[in-house]
């Protein structure tokens, strides 16, 4: 049975939609959640791929929060390594920097249900494109990457022109969040921190718009996810049968 790491920030921000698709295809999901045990050390080289979620600090914090440089190495290391990596914001910025692009602070962060249109490449590419030519998705970032020269854009939005993209065959970086369901949904609009960055906005956007904007656009997006992810799994080894004895550790 193959085996996914899994890096994490804060429990607010899980895998969401992809951790049961996960399981279904008879991968094993190794988590390492660095705001419970900031010191880890995981040995990447025993994994079949890695997914970087994202969390509510940037890259520019690394002095103060030396598990993201372990993170960039165990991204660097899984490049090296030619394994699937899928970062999702802040993990898609982590994957730019490794590759040596910037992250800039948005001007106005991007929260909410935004519209993302795909490039020319991004239409081709064997993963992302179930999205299709434009698609509304949900947001949720102060701060962007740069795509990394090595690498290929994917996808744009009015506010933010670095949506998505691909380095090599099957590492991915998307800002947006495919995962999220309307439970996680209104678990972020709980979270008070996040509260105060949605307040920020006052009046672009606010808790009755985004779930009304949920209750329209929130079945789509699911559907399109669930095809992007299995893409993404497919990288990762195709799906296991259920029955299959569990491998031991």
């Amino acid at each position: 049975m193959s085996r996914l790491l899994v890096f994490q920030h804060v429990a607010a921000e899980p895998l969401g939609t992809l951790d049961p698709l996960i399981r279904r295809r008879g991968h094993r999901i190794r988590f390492v959640n660095f705001e419970r045990n900031p010191d880890a050390q995981p040995d990447v080289e025993r994994y079949k791929g890695l997914v970087v979620l994202g969390g509510p600090m940037n890259v520019e914090d690394q002095a103060r929060r030396p598990h993201l440089r372990t993170e960039l190495a165990a991204i660097e290391r899984m490049l090296e390594l030619g394994r699937p990596v899928l970062g999702i914001c802040l993990g898609a910025q982590l994957l730019a920097h490794a590759l040596g692009a910037t992250v800039k602070r948005q001007r106005t962060p991007e929260i909410g249900w935004h519209p993302v249109r795909t490039t020319e490449a991004g239409r081709a590419d064997p993963v992302l494109s179930p999205l299709g030519d434009a698609a509304p998705v949900f947001q949720w970032h102060g701060c962007h990457f740069e795509v990394p020269a090595t690498a290929v854009h994917l996808a744009r939005s009015d506010a933010c022109e670095q949506q998505a993209f691909r380095y090599g065959a099957n590492a991915y970086g998307f800002q947006f969040h495919l995962e999220m369901n309307p439970p996680l949904i209104e678990r972020w609009l709980a979270t008070p921190a996040y509260r105060r960055e949605l307040e920020q906005l006052a009046g672009s956007q606010d808790e009755a718009r985004i779930r009304t904007d949920t209750r329209r656009h929130i079945a789509g997006m699911q559907a399109r996810a669930d095809a992007v992810f299995n893409n993404f799994l497919d990288l990762a080894g195709r799906p296991q049968r259920r029955h299959t004895l569990p491998s031991r550790e």
